[in-house]
């Protein structure tokens, strides 16, 4: 007995190993070998060397903070007008669709078969100055006294919301379309009205969606770089673009580096927090 439930052991390292592998190979190295650039000096003529130069970090957030928190800012924003939209949504095609159902998720996804590049691209012309949406946001008094919309913090935000709004409706829709719909009929037989079986039963049994749609939306979203790039100013810039910046136009790969892993660790922070918040059956249900 004993050599058998060795070998189920060894079998289970067997199909895990090859993960291990990739993760060790194609993460956790380039992860180390990014962490000890970070900590090197020199510039791209003369080369770099270690000097464990431990104070690029404070450097860099002294150096970038404003970009940092308008990063922030934007992918809470974006975060939010996500969810506002994808709700609804979801809540239409899990439980209203019916035989249309599947015509809508396909909609949804529809995107995903375009370059990320183009459908932020596509925005310039939507948002071109001399297009029917700015008419239409002028003849409003939208727009301000600079009657545009591109290179505006407005682009930006329009732009991130629109480019991860699937990566909230679609778990949302999972969530929404499992949820076991006796309960809100027990619910109302037992005399909530609408509005509060709403709040007591489907929302949250919908927190596990929630949760891995702000994820999946806020994560990406603070580190992206192409809409601030194409659809902003510099005023707009987000931390992507001072790193993006700073590899491939500046060189100056400490730096970059450093901001990468300030950036990260602040992800890490904000989703222990979040998870912490909802509660740690909400990450579970939400990985399941």
């Amino acid at each position: 007995m004993g050599g058998l439930e060795r070998r189920r052991r060894l079998v289970g390292y067997a199909l895990v190993l090859p993960g291990i592998a990739y993760l060790t190979i194609f993460f956790a190295l380039p992860l180390l070998n990014q962490l000890w650039v970070s900590l090197m000096t020199g510039n791209d003529v003369d080369g770099f060397e270690p000097a464990w130069h431990f104070s690029i970090y404070p450097d860099a957030i002294s150096a970038y903070h404003e970009q940092m928190l308008r990063s922030v800012a934007y992918a809470a924003i974006a975060t939010v007008l996500c969810f506002v939209i994808a709700f609804p949504l979801a809540y239409f095609m899990a439980f209203k669709a019916g035989r249309w159902k599947n015509l809508m998720l396909l909609l949804v996804i529809l995107p995903f078969f375009t370059s990320y590049l183009v459908r932020t691209v596509a925005w310039q012309t939507i948002l071109a100055d001399d297009g029917w949406v700015v008419d239409i946001a002028n003849s409003l008094g939208l727009t301000g006294s600079s009657n545009r919309l591109l290179a505006t913090q407005t682009a930006v935000i329009a732009g991130i919301t629109y480019n991860f709004l699937p990566f909230m409706v679609l778990p949302l829709y999972v969530s929404l379309e499992r949820m076991d719909r006796r309960l809100i009929e027990a619910a109302t037989d037992l005399y909530a009205n609408r509005l509060t079986a709403f709040r007591r039963v489907t929302l949250p049994l919908a927190m596990p969606g929630v949760f891995a749609g702000t994820l999946l939306t806020f994560i990406p979203a603070l580190g992206d770089f192409i809409n601030a790039e194409l659809l902003g100013s510099p005023s707009q810039y987000m931390i992507g673009n001072v790193i993006q910046s700073q590899f491939l136009i500046v060189r100056n790969y400490p730096m970059a580096a450093a901001l990468s892993f300030i950036l990260m660790g602040a992800i890490l922070v904000a989703i222990t927090l979040y998870a912490r918040a909802l509660g740690t059956r909400q990450l579970r249900e939400a990985v399941a």
